[in-house]
């Protein structure tokens, strides 16, 4: 009985710790960087660590400078929201293109914005002038 008991758990143990993105709770959750209530459903961003915990932010300028807090914590996902969308899905931050335009006002002051085609992130920075990022690039950009 007790080996039956231990093999239905184990599943159940490893399940539980699979890292998953969660959803952001706009209007409830918090950043986990500057503490402000997440409402920007184009401008939010995420991180999972390996260990499956969440950190929500209000801004990717939050979720670099956390990054860059906690180089030592693996991460199993770095998320970022659409710009250009308003579904609050987000997307991994290594697929995306980054903006920064000063005619794009973001939570904390950046001006930085993520799009998932590159594209669309040329047709903002056509329009809105500014300057394209890869995530890499962006990280080195966006200094505490």
């Amino acid at each position: 009985m007790r080996q039956l008991l231990l093999s239905l758990s184990l599943p159940l143990m490893l399940l539980a710790c699979t890292p998953e993105p969660q959803p952001i709770e706009y209007g409830a959750d918090k950043c986990e960087f500057c503490r402000m209530t997440i409402v920007d459903l184009q401008h939010a961003a995420e991180v999972v660590t390996a260990k499956g915990r969440a950190y929500k932010f209000d801004a990717i300028e939050c979720q670099i400078h956390y990054l860059q807090e906690n180089k030592d914590t693996e991460f199993a996902f770095t998320l970022v929201n659409d710009y250009s969308k308003t579904t609050g899905e987000l997307h991994p931050a290594e697929d995306c293109t980054f903006l920064i335009s000063p005619n794009i006002s973001s939570p904390m002051g950046a001006n930085l914005s993520a799009f998932l085609d590159a594209s669309t992130a040329q047709e903002f920075q056509q329009e809105k002038e500014g300057k394209l990022y890869t995530w890499e690039e962006i990280q080195d950009q966006i200094k505490r």
